[in-house]
């Protein structure tokens, strides 16, 4: 762990008891005062990672049972299956109130293994996103005003935004539900299996390309993470393709500086109310 980087500060746990792991959700990885769910997505893998035999997360499950606050709260890790190369494991996180009434916020069930001892054959028809150049794309502090769903997690990374995917910046969106752009932490660190959690849900949500502003949050969340990323700033791309009943899906893709595909996610989420 990269004790400089304020992510790996920020998703330490402390073992408690076997399999029982203490922690503390930082206020600032929070988008309108609730804890970001790709945090909470990298902060159970780090506690799965410690308490499986196996170093990576490979696939992770996540239901967001309810909000997330700042301040302490208990992971509870349990060994599923422990194979030879793939180890299955399932973690939760609960917080306290103050009369002692314990409330399970997040359920993952995942699947870790060696990203290094995966064979190199690739054989894909996906294609990085075509994206302008970091220097010709626009992020939070580029806009004249804060931006819809700003928060306090923006502070703590690096995105840069495709000019085509924020008209909804400026009360312009285009409807196609996408967004697109270059992603990193704010502190340099460079991107690692356990970071890749944290990209596919840090993005803004493309229901403000829809033309609806708001919180938007996860109930479901499956990740894939496909091989070790290279050092640099990662490509990111968000789709969404059907809201319906009050739901959307985000589709995400993950690449890196050598052009490989190293993470994809699908989640559903509730979508705001028309504005």
């Amino acid at each position: 762990m990269d004790s400089s980087s304020q992510f790996d500060r920020d998703t330490a746990v402390n073992l408690r008891a076997p399999g029982v792991y203490d922690t503390t959700l930082s206020a600032d990885w929070t988008i309108f005062g609730v804890v970001n769910g790709g945090y909470l997505l990298a902060l159970l893998g780090r506690a799965l990672g410690e308490a499986l035999p196996h170093p990576h997360p490979l696939t992770v499950s996540a239901y967001y049972l309810a909000p997330s606050l700042p301040g302490p709260a208990v992971i509870r890790t349990e060994t599923v299956r422990a194979g030879r190369t793939l180890s299955t494991g399932q973690a939760s996180l609960f917080q306290y109130a103050e009369d002692g009434t314990e409330t399970e916020r997040i359920r993952v069930l995942a699947g870790y293994g060696d990203l290094d001892a995966l064979p190199e054959d690739v054989r894909t028809s996906a294609k990085p996103p075509a994206l302008p150049p970091y220097e010709h794309c626009f992020g939070p502090a580029d806009a004249p005003a804060p931006l819809p769903g700003s928060a306090e997690i923006t502070r703590l990374l690096d995105i840069k935004l495709d000019p085509a995917t924020i008209g909804w910046a400026v009360g312009d969106p285009s409807g196609k539900g996408e967004v697109r752009g270059w992603f990193g932490l704010a502190d340099g660190r460079d991107p690692d299996p356990l970071s890749l959690l944290l990209t596919v849900d840090a993005l803004p949500p493309t229901a403000f390309d829809l033309g609806l502003s708001g919180w938007t949050p996860t109930v479901e969340l499956t990740a894939h993470i496909r091989c070790r990323p290279a050092p640099g700033p990662l490509r990111v791309s968000i789709t969404t393709r059907n809201l319906a009943g009050g739901f959307l899906e985000e589709d995400a893709e993950v690449w890196d500086s050598a052009d490989r595909l190293v993470a994809q996610s699908r989640q559903l989420a509730r979508a705001p109310r028309a504005s």
